[in-house]
């Protein structure tokens, strides 16, 4: 996995990785091929599905398929079979026939992932493929990677979700174009963030946040939403005592 914020560069190393895009200095391979002298032998190893929904709403889920099983150049002996399979993963099997335009959010994000597994590759690439995607269907949708992934194929996925991060078995961290940590989840968690965050009722929330801010022991304070989100220092004993006691101290309870 890949996980950084908008900007940090995540969606630029999918299409270097898949040999969509060259890079400008460095070097690196995907399924054993270089992505600067091999780049089309790495596409018919890997799939891609980007970040924008880019199959063909004119088309049923049915041609959909078909087509990509075309695209991909599997024998017409077991073309049909792989469709069949597709569609029975996806769940898709009494929709072939509706047009992908009328296709949920969810459903369509179901289709694109049939699409980029119809030639069955080593590497699949998935560029933030549950953003904008209700939570019943990104479960759904993670369901099928797990799955697919079981029968050893390896998912590269890119997304801003932090609790999606916790279903790689590795994840990379960047911001504005830099590695800042890899590892497995738990890995960067023990050995990267150093601080506590605490979820802080109040019922003045907008003046516990000026009464909080400045304060030596903590290093952030925040508003989201009715709760503080207040990080401090590990080394800090007893900070929630600490917390409550200078809200005491400004008429907050």
């Amino acid at each position: 996995g890949i996980l950084g914020p908008n900007g940090s560069g995540k969606t630029t190393t999918i299409r270097m990785l898949c040999g969509i895009l060259q890079p400008t200095a460095g070097s690196g391979s995907a399924a054993g091929f270089d992505v600067l002298r091999e780049s089309e032998k790495i596409k018919s190893h890997i799939g891609y599905m980007s970040q924008k929904f880019s199959l063909y709403d004119d088309l049923t889920v049915l041609e959909n398929l078909r087509f990509y099983a075309g695209v991909q150049a599997i024998p017409r002996s077991s073309r049909k079979e792989r469709v069949r399979a597709m569609l029975e993963l996806a769940g898709l099997e009494n929709r072939m026939e509706q047009l992908t335009a009328h296709l949920s959010g969810g459903w369509k994000q179901r289709l694109a992932l049939s699409c980029a597994l119809i030639h069955n590759p080593e590497i699949i690439f998935l560029d933030e493929p549950t953003a904008g995607v209700d939570p019943v269907s990104r479960r759904r949708f993670w369901d099928m990677i797990h799955q697919i992934s079981d029968t050893g194929a390896t998912f590269l996925v890119t997304t801003h979700y932090m609790d999606e991060a916790e279903q790689f078995n590795r994840l990379l961290f960047m911001n504005q174009g830099k590695l800042i940590a890899e590892g497995a989840p738990e890995t960067i968690k023990r050995e990267h963030f150093h601080n506590e965050l605490w979820k802080v009722e109040c019922d003045k929330p907008v003046k516990a946040l000026r009464a909080l801010q400045g304060l030596n022991e903590i290093a952030d304070v925040s508003l989201p939403g009715n709760a503080l989100h207040v990080t401090t220092e590990k080394s800090i004993q007893a900070a929630p005592e600490m917390i409550r006691r200078v809200l005491r101290e400004a008429g907050i309870a």
